[in-house]
């Protein structure tokens, strides 16, 4: 029998409690194992220097350092670990400050165990954005707060996909899974799966999210998913 890497997580809120029903939740699992805890972002960031952490949930409004900059910190460090948002509603601006940070994703507080278990394992596996239709509809709402599209770096990353690859990139950014374009193009999953890793690649960018995220900054897709 296969034994599944253990998953290190780092739980960062600023209410004990939550903290609590989290580690309960996580505990009962075989591959995950809440290694560390911090009750804000100056915290976080002291503990991660001697604890190494695969992903990270995090809180966003903190006392003295908030997620997002905690976040923004993280990820600009080389092997970061994943951070997943926590935020109370879905359509939250600090939820978007935190994937333009950086952040894999983000999770409603009160997200049913089962799924808050399948966001760690997809963002851990490197395949994922959570729920990312609501990520676009997040992007939706705030991206007159966006850049006009004008960064050359992004636009010549882009230059370097190829017609199929770009086709690939308006469909993850417009919130579909790796089986809806290929039900969409008329591929194998797998194939589609090869396609999102060299985007990935080739745009130097960590994850779907981050996808989704340059897709609106470039004007790739526009306010309402279309690109």
């Amino acid at each position: 029998m296969t034994t599944l890497p253990t998953i290190r997580v780092m739980l960062v809120d600023d209410q004990a409690l939550l903290r609590t029903g989290f580690r309960m939740v996580l505990a009962a699992q075989p591959d995950m194992e809440v290694v560390a805890e911090a009750g804000d972002g100056v915290e976080a960031l002291q503990v991660l220097r001697g604890t190494a952490v695969d992903v990270v949930l995090m809180d966003v409004r903190m006392p003295k350092l908030d997620g997002v900059e905690a976040t923004r910190r993280i990820c600009g460090e080389p092997g970061a670990p994943k951070v997943l948002i926590l935020t109370t509603f879905d359509l939250d601006e600090y939820a978007f400050s935190a994937l333009k940070a950086g952040a894999s994703g983000f999770l409603l507080k009160d997200v049913p165990p089962a799924e808050l278990l399948a966001a760690i394992r997809s963002v851990h596996s490197g395949d994922a954005v959570v729920a990312p239709s609501t990520t676009r509809r997040l992007l939706d709402r705030f991206a007159p707060m966006l850049p006009s599209g004008t960064q050359q770096p992004s636009h010549a990353g882009l230059q370097r996909l190829t017609d199929r690859e770009r086709e690939v990139m308006v469909l993850v950014a417009q919130g579909l899974s790796n089986g809806e374009i290929a039900a969409r193009l008329v591929l194998s999953e797998a194939t589609v799966k090869t396609h999102v890793g060299r985007i990935l690649t080739k745009l130097g960018l960590r994850d779907r999210v981050q996808v989704v995220v340059l897709a609106y900054e470039t004007g790739l897709v526009r306010a309402g998913g279309r690109g």
